[in-house]
This record gives C-alpha cells, structure tokens and sequence, in this order.
C-alpha cells in the first residue's frame, strides 16, 4: 500500500492560469469517464483509512477543476498523474469537481454582451406557451398539444435557425431548455444556469451551481419572501435547488444524497408544492477495480417541500447494503446496490402516485426493484406496486471477460436500465395505460389502475436497432421511440403493434448513429435528434421525413462565445410559441460530437 495518495491536494494552492483551457469551448469527448480513471488510479488511497492523508472522495468532488489538475500537472502529485495522459487528468478533474476547467471564469452572464435592456417580471407561465420541465406536462408525454406548440406540421419545413447561444467553457451540451413566461432556462455542463429571452436570445440572469446541470428546468410557484415563481434542478453532486425564476437568487439548496457517487441526473419534477428528485450514480463505472469498496449506492426518490427544500420522505430502491465478503486486495464488499433512477418521475394525482424507472443492479443478486418501473405513494414514498423488466441484471462496467475481477457479478448482467420516464396517457375510450421501454427495443404498456397489471409488451428491435434509452412521445394514439442503433418507431397505445419504423439511415453506410435521445411531438409531427448531429422531424402519420437540420458545425452565437454544435444523444427538442429548442453537443460517452451551444429555430 502506497504511503501517500494519487491526489493529496490538501497543500495545494491553485495558481491562476497554470491550467489550459480547452480551445474555444470544445474539448475531447466523454465527459463521464473521469470517474472510471478515479476508481481504477486513485481508489487505492481516496477512501482508504489506511492512508492518512488522503482526502476523501467526497472531499475532492468539492475541490474545483483547476485545483485537481494541478495537484496532477505540476503539484505534489505529479509523480501519479504523470501515469496519465492529459486528457485523463482533464476528464477526471471535470468528472470530480463536476465542471470544465476554466469555465467558471468566464460563464457568469454578466460578462456578455447580450444582456437584455430590462428584467421585467414573470407573467404566470401557465398563461401562455411553455414547455415545463423533462416530459411538457407531468405525466412525462413530451407530446406539446397545437395550442402551445404555436407552430404546425405544415411550417415545420421552413423553420430556420433564429439565434444560438453558447455556453462559455462547455463541453458537452446536455441541459434540456425549459420554455415559460417567454423565456429560456437552461442548465449546463459548467454549473452554470441561464435564463435567456425565448425571441432575441439575449441574458437575464445566471445562477452558479456547485456541480453541472444536466437535467431539464421545472419551474412553479413558490411561497417564500420576495419571489413568486421558482425553477428547480438538481445537479452532478446531488444537490437539488429553487432559485428565483426573476433574477436566479437562491432560494434553498438540499444535498439528495450523501454517497459521494451520487448525482441528479433526471430533472426533478414538481406538483402540488412537492418536489419528487430522482437520484442516480456513477458507481458502477469501474467498480470491478479491485481497491473498491463495491458496492454501496441505493438509488432513490426524495420528495421535498417546494418552499423550504425539507425533505418530506425519501424511498430508496434497494434495501440497505451490508458486508458480503473481502476480496484477495482485503476490501470490504458489500450488496445489494445499484437501481438508480436516471429518469424524470411521472406523476398520477388520481392514484396519488409517482411512477420511475430503475436501473440495474451493481451487485448480486439484483433486487427485483430493479430495471423496473415503481409505483410510490406521493404522500409517503410507500412501495405501492413494482414490475420488474428484466430479472437477475446485476452488471458492474469493466467486467468484460478480458478483466473479469472478484469484484464482479458471477453472471454479468445486459445493462437494461430503464432510463427513460414512464409515460402516462387516457385512451379515447378512458383506459389509463402506462408506457414505457427498455435498452433491448422491449416497449410495455402497464395498467395504473390495477396495480401496474401488464397489458401487454412487444419487442420492436432487430441486431442493429438494439433499443430504448432516453425515451420517447406520446400523441393521443401513438408513442414515439428513438432506438440506440438507430432509428425510431411509433407504437400504438390501444394495442402495441407497431405502426411504421424508419431507420435514419445515414449517409455512410458504415457510420454508427444512435438515435436513442428523447423524442418530442406536436400534432401530426414527431422530433428525435442523433449522435451525427442530425435533429429530424417526421411526419406522425406513416414517418416520412419532413425536416432535417444539420447542427455538428460551427456557429454565430449572440453571446459571442465560439459555438459548436454536435451529437443529440439524451435530451430531445423542446417546442413552444412557435419555436423548437435545442441543446447540441451531448459528450457523455466516448466517441460522441462534443458541443457547447443552445440552438432556437422558428418558422417565417
């Protein structure tokens, strides 16, 4: 065991400048897998008791980027981090402290241009067009009804981009915009929260959050001194806030989850001055690393007060983990854990309930709450129903055959998280379904008012269509899903049989696109955006194309900032007033287009 830690940064002192920026806000893609290089370089100290001087993980995820890269580049622990390649350190410094290095210098809004003139305040976001939060509405059908949507399958051809806005220091474009009161608010991968003019694209305010935003924006009233509206999100060290809508002041901010993998990737949803937050990690990363503690998260949902941020109740999705076995490097393991939940919750006020999916289990065995959907009192959080999808899914990431570890599950499980919200709709005839999918292209239509009773369920994948992700759109007939192979697909409600797929293929042959970001709709007009970064609008009816836009390129934003567009890979469009809105550039995974722009088109 090493004496001293790969990042003992407690003597370190940050010196201005010392670290380079990524040029013009673009940076190598991948952004999740700073963590992996933490828990296979760094877990053998940080979190260890035996090394004294090794602040925790928790401690480091408090620490800026700059701070970290330091340490690694030219400070204490240079020794250790010269075993890593620049972009490693980079990743692990933005994955640690939850923001790009440089951006927090330059991302404060007063330092734009485009300021708007005047700040006037909010009219009642229910009075006019608005795209509230993950899902439109709370029952998650990211289905925008004509009166909102104020645009029509007719002038969607012609619509033209209007303005882009950049995001100074981004990297990876992955906050879903929020449309209400005529304007924008969008969360960043910098921490950074804007509130923009839907019309012009110019700043009102900007709110500094103590890790990247990567979820949508739900906005409702509060009841607290001096404010009169809220928006509310989480961020990447599970923090969940309310700021005021009219000048971004914060209201309250309460920590989710103490696990130090913990984050808040869905966007908290709010109803009835409740706000439920889903939490997730990024445990199972690398936990097949010897020197790991694995495996110690349980995903969960936590109600709180939308006034004061008190926590209500809080369900967790596993029962509380406890000592399995040491492996051969003497670490403690543990189980159950895992099931996060990486999605928006649904909301069901006729049943009090609150619908989620979950994700797979990190240990074994996996818990049968997980890769299912829970139904939860909204009162109590009490369990009141759970359909599990896929049993026995306990996987861990690096537990490949080639470096399979003691730490790893006997039986590595698919990976079928289900990550996208359940949908809830009414049938013409009245009958109440609850839809949602799954990674192997499974779509199941689930009965609310009868204890999530299976109504039925179909597969809709081949070998190359693989499946659901991020999710998909429900019109009054149809739902609508992007698959991760590329491609999307409508399915009837009543029935389940599919109604047409069209499988956007790209122009090379060879290239791989996945089509697995959330899909949006209007009437008679179903969006889905790719990995190329290609946004496309299809006709409801059979799926013909009608519109495509290409956004991996260069762009003129009205802040200044040097924007680039690129991959579409989880959030999906948001439309509202006559005008589509979206984030380019999601860089999560390796491989994809990164980006750092907000884009908003309309038609003449």
């Amino acid at each position: 065991m090493k004496s001293y830690s790969c990042l003992t940064l407690l003597a370190v002192s940050f010196l201005s400048g010392a670290c380079g920026l990524w040029a013009q806000g673009r940076g190598p893609a991948g952004t999740e897998s700073g963590f992996a290089t933490f828990q296979t370089k760094c877990m053998s100290c940080h979190g260890n008791p035996a090394v004294e001087r090794a602040p925790s993980p928790s401690a480091i995820r408090e620490m800026s980027p700059e701070r970290i890269y330091e340490a690694l580049t030219t400070g204490p622990m240079k020794a250790q981090g010269d075993s890593l390649g620049d972009t490693e350190k980079r990743m692990l410094a933005l994955f640690m402290s939850g923001r790009p290095i440089g951006a927090e210098a330059q991302g404060d809004a007063r330092l734009m241009p485009n300021q708007c003139a005047s700040n006037p305040a909010l009219s009642d976001p229910a009075s006019g067009p608005e795209w509230n939060g993950w899902g439109v509405d709370s029952f998650n059908t990211r289905f925008q009804p004509a009166r909102g949507a104020g645009l029509t399958a007719a002038q969607v051809p012609n619509l033209k981009l209007k303005w882009a806005f950049g995001f100074p220091g981004g990297v990876s474009a992955y906050g879903q915009p929020t449309i209400a009161s005529g304007r924008v608010f969008v969360g960043t991968d910098t921490g950074f929260l804007y509130s923009l003019d839907a019309e012009s694209g110019c700043v009102y305010w900007s709110f500094k959050a103590k890790g990247s935003v990567r979820n949508a924006i739900s906005i409702a009233p509060v009841k607290v001194a001096g404010a009169k509206y809220a928006v509310y999100f989480g961020d990447s060290h599970a923090n969940v806030y309310a700021v005021d809508a009219h000048n971004g002041s914060q209201i309250w901010m309460t920590k989710a989850d103490d696990h130090f993998t913990a984050r808040v990737t869905g966007a908290p949803v709010v109803y009835d001055r409740r706000v439920y937050a889903p939490v997730s990690s990024s445990e199972e990363f690398s936990g097949s690393n010897l020197d790991y503690e694995c495996c110690t998260f349980r995903g969960s949902v936590v109600a709180l007060d939308a006034n004061t941020g008190k926590q209500i109740w809080k369900t967790y999705t596993t029962d509380v983990p406890k000592p399995t076995k040491k492996n051969s490097h003497g670490v403690q393991q543990y189980a159950p854990a895992g099931a996060s939940v990486w999605n928006t919750p649904t909301v069901d006020p006729k049943r009090h309930a609150v619908y989620f999916g979950t994700g797979d289990s990190e240990t074994q065995p996996a818990p049968d709450t997980t890769d299912a959907v829970m139904a939860v009192d909204m009162n109590t959080g009490k369990t009141l129903w759970v359909y599990q999808a896929q049993a026995n899914d306990a996987f861990l990431g690096g537990c490949n055959p080639q470096n399979k570890t003691e730490n790893c599950p006997d039986a590595v499980g698919p990976d079928w998280d289900i990550g996208n919200s359940p949908i809830l709709r009414v049938l013409g005839n009245g009958k109440r379904v609850l839809i949602a999918g799954t990674k192997n292209g499974d779509v199941f239509a689930l009965d609310p008012d009868k204890n999530g009773e299976k109504l039925w369920r179909n597969n809709f994948a081949d070998k190359q269509r693989t499946g659901i992700v991020w999710g998909g759109a429900a019109d009054e007939k149809n739902a609508y899903y992007g698959f991760s192979g590329g491609g999307i697909v409508a399915v009837q409600f009543a029935t389940g049989e599919k109604v047409w797929f069209n499988p956007l293929s790209p122009a090379n042959p060879n290239q791989r696109v996945s089509n697995a970001a959330a899909a949006s709709a209007i009437p008679g007009v179903a969006f889905v955006g790719g990995t190329d970064g290609k946004l496309h609008a299809l006709a409801t009816a059979d799926g013909h194309q009608i519109w495509e836009t290409e956004l991996n390129r260069a762009f003129d934003t009205v802040n200044n900032v040097p924007g680039h567009g690129g991959a579409m890979g989880a959030p999906g469009p948001t439309i509202a007033g006559g005008m589509v809105f979206v984030g380019s550039g999601y860089a999560v995974l390796g491989g994809a287009n990164p980006g750092n722009v907000l884009l908003a088109f309309s038609a003449p």
